[in-house]
């Protein structure tokens, strides 16, 4: 496979392109990038990207696409090194007139692929938009992962480019998505772009936004271009945010009310169906005539269609076989509801809007988007995600939990999972599924963590909520050991419990199922279980401390989290264990008897000068500055809490 660079050199276009495809296949492989990038692949593919052969220049983007999806950061910190971005603007804007010029000659046309006059234009034009499509979802890659190529799009004005090739979505959805993967990704955090954004460019994401058709498709194109307006928010207008934001949030609870399980039990006997008539019919081409909405006709010349589309079916580039489009909808569904999610959570992390921006929001004809009701008498949730408080300075989600985000914590439908377990083609849907169900559990700590108790609906319903999470840990013979999962609902429910705490609310979760809980997640490898669980304890700890006859209880939380704090080999851990003794022993009779039956204070005392040593030898250089200020904070806080127990110590009883 090294031996090709002669070959991408060739004189004979058809020489070019089996090379091209030939590296975009071996490119899938991990293991053999390392050799590639030594053999300077890039320098070698990407002259290519504007070679005279159309069919060349589509497999060289494809192969470069592979390689930088494939071979992470590093790699494409390589490839923008190699100068591939010069290439790659020049293709793109070249790809950008050649959609509106009626793309090349005939002539042209034919010395480029050696096509028929009556093929030329069909086959120029499918070209064209392939080879956009590769190119795009190169550019998104890099741009993801390199800010000099940020930089470099910024300066060469690649967006009216990428924003031209977006006019095809009606006709061209697959293009459509790969650029609005690629727009959501350079305007995250890139404050140089904005001035862009100008009216036309504007007018053309509300279109695409506002597009009517009801395919997975489309529904993840309209998400993700949701997500590229939130981004460049700072350019509507105050007068306007309002109603963009309601837009936003319409689509995400479009998206969100699919239930992802029924719709893959519906599309895998669709598939079925499909594939049983198929084989009645007894032909591969009557099989495509099915799956397909452009076919050949009967007196096509097979040999005119490019040998590199036929062979590269399966390459990440087309990341589905074309007869997939059962599993392509699927796939479409969760990523859109994965998106909506994790857009969300910018929501809510995000910078407080103006008063101006609140009022226009909140008096929006489309404040109830999320649903038709905004009670749900079952549940006990006030549902709209625009409840918003008097107080500017709440958070951009200062609502209850969304009834769709809650659906979506739950674990998938067990039928779809079985499905999925048993067809090969469909079974990395789980993993998907499974994202889908983490992402809503963020959200729903997001939301958990910027809104007050009666926007989230009072007592009781944080007590059913409570629940649910209990049930999504405690449902099953053994405790969950995925770490995705388990840091999303740790997290999740670290943020209720809090929440609760300071409001007095009476918790759902027995002292024993926390502890059991603790225990088992202590050991993840995952230092954000670890200080979940050990908050989580803290936090129940806490509120014990206040009750009758927990003594008992508190001597064993008392023991895990002095356990932690001694052994636990991350300082950061270690030092939530300690806040989380300060919290449940800082007051109350139960505590203070628990104190002095555990030796609290002899254990801290001893353990004081052991933390101090290993914040000087550990901290600098393995923790954040953030990190290295919370802990400065516990050593402070232990100075202090030793220095307090000793004073109870000595009050008379």
């Amino acid at each position: 496979a090294l031996s090709m660079s002669p070959q991408l050199q060739h004189p004979s276009a058809e020489v070019r392109e089996y090379a091209c495809a030939s590296i975009s296949k071996l490119l899938q492989q991990k293991h053999v990038i390392p050799a590639f990038v030594q053999r300077d692949v890039v320098r070698c593919l990407g002259p290519l990207l504007m070679d005279h052969s159309l069919a060349v220049r589509e497999t060289a983007a494809g192969a470069l696409r592979n390689l930088s999806a494939c071979g992470g950061f590093d790699v494409c910190d390589d490839m923008v090194t190699n100068d591939i971005m010069t290439p790659l603007v020049a293709l793109l804007k070249e790809c950008s007139t050649g959609l509106d010029a009626n793309q090349l000659s005939p002539k042209k046309c034919r010395e480029m692929n050696q096509l028929s006059p009556k093929k030329c234009g069909e086959m120029n034009k499918n070209y064209i938009e392939d080879i956009a499509n590769e190119a795009i979802n190169l550019l998104w890659n890099i741009c993801e992962c390199n800010n000099t190529a940020l930089y470099i799009f910024n300066k060469e004005g690649c967006l009216e480019s990428v924003l031209h090739y977006m006019k095809k979505f009606a006709t061209n959805v697959d293009l459509a998505i790969s650029v609005a993967n690629c727009l959501q990704a350079v305007t995250e955090d890139n404050p140089d772009l904005l001035s862009s954004f100008n009216s036309s460019a504007q007018q053309i994401l509300e279109t695409v936004m506002l597009c009517p058709e009801s395919t997975m498709k489309h529904i993840l194109l309209r998400t993700l271009i949701a997500g590229t307006i939130w981004n460049i928010k700072d350019t509507i207008p105050p007068s306007s945010l309002g109603s963009t934001v309601n837009a936003i949030l319409k689509i995400f609870s479009e998206s969100l009310a699919i239930d992802a399980g029924e719709t893959i039990i519906r599309m895998s006997g669709a598939e079925e169906n499909r594939l049983k008539l198929a084989v009645e019919v007894g032909t591969e081409e009557n099989m495509s005539d099915i799956t397909e909405n452009c076919v050949l006709s009967e007196d096509d010349n097979m040999e005119e269609i490019p040998k590199g589309k036929l062979r590269r079916e399966n390459d990440v580039s087309d990341l589905l076989p074309s007869d997939k489009w059962e599993l392509k909808e699927v796939t479409a569904l969760l990523t859109a509801q994965q998106t909506a999610l994790e857009i969300i959570v910018n929501m809510c992390c995000s910078e407080d809007p103006s008063d101006d921006e609140w009022e226009e929001l909140s008096s929006s004809d489309e404040s109830d988007l999320f649903m038709e009701n905004s009670y749900n008498e079952g549940s006990g949730l006030l549902l709209s995600p625009l409840c918003l408080s008097d107080e500017v300075n709440s958070a951009f989600l200062n609502n209850l939990i969304p009834k769709k985000i809650l659906e979506k914590t739950a674990f998938p439908n067990s039928v779809a999972l079985d499905i999925c377990m048993h067809n090969p083609s469909w079974k990395p849907l789980i993993k998907k599924l499974n994202a889908v169900q983490c992402r809503a559990l963020t959200c729903l700590q997001s939301i958990l963590l910027v809104s007050d108790v009666d926007c989230l609906g009072g007592a009781s319903a944080l007590q059913s909520l409570a629940q649910h999470l209990s049930q999504l840990i405690f449902s099953k013979t053994e405790l969950p050991t995925d770490i995705e999962f388990l840091e999303a609902v740790t997290s999740a429910l670290r943020a209720l419990l809090q929440t609760m705490a300071s409001k007095n609310i009476s918790q759902c979760m027995t002292p024993e199922q926390l502890l059991a809980l603790c225990e088992a997640s202590i050991q993840s490898s995952n230092a954000s279980v670890r200080v979940n669980v050990v908050s989580i304890l803290g936090i129940s700890g806490s509120v014990l401390a206040k009750g009758q006859d927990t003594a008992e209880t508190l001597k064993m939380i008392g023991k895990f989290l002095l356990e932690v704090a001694m052994k636990e080999a991350s300082l950061v851990v270690a030092g939530e264990a300690l806040d989380a003794l300060f919290d449940v022993f800082a007051d109350g009779k139960e505590a203070e008897k628990a104190a002095l039956q555990i030796k609290l204070l002899p254990a801290l005392k001893e353990f004081q000068p052991v933390f101090r040593m290993r914040m000087r030898k550990e901290g600098k250089g393995q923790y954040s500055t953030d990190q290295l200020c919370v802990l400065d904070n516990v050593k402070m806080n232990l100075r202090r809490f030793i220095a307090y127990q000793e004073t109870l110590g000595k009050t008379p009883t």
